[in-house]
């Protein structure tokens, strides 16, 4: 089972992240974390990996909708999209958010999982475009 959305950009790690966060918010998603996982994995344990970054979005009124319907869906919302560099791409990835309806078994998730699909993907084809 595929639990990803990806596509494949070619431009520079920085040019991407930007473009990444512009595509984001277009979709009503802002960025509330953001933790560079080569920079952590460098500083606690001395390895040296790809640019990876994890950036924490949210749309506030998807995720309240969600909520609303499942106090427990905070640990499967959809709020994690990756950039990261494979080769000379950089690669960005989106959890899919029909896995909040296919774990959860909540049938009342399926129309925000919906929305959430449709605006995710909205953002990828945007950076490809």
């Amino acid at each position: 089972m595929s639990y990803d959305r990806t596509v494949r950009m070619d431009t520079d790690f920085p040019a991407a992240v930007a473009a990444v966060r512009d595509a984001l918010a277009a979709q009503g998603f802002g960025v509330l974390t953001e933790i560079d996982v080569a920079a952590t994995m460098k500083a606690k344990l001395g390895e040296e990996m790809e640019d990876y970054l994890i950036l924490g979005a949210c749309n506030p009124p998807l995720a309240h909708r969600a909520l609303a319907a499942d106090r427990n869906i905070g640990l499967l919302l959809p709020c994690n999209v990756v950039v990261r560099t494979e080769g000379d791409h950089v690669l960005v990835q989106a959890v899919d958010p029909g896995l909040m309806v296919t774990v959860s078994g909540v049938d009342a998730l399926r129309e925000v999982a919906d929305e959430a699909t449709a605006r995710l993907d909205a953002a990828l084809a945007a950076l490809v475009a």
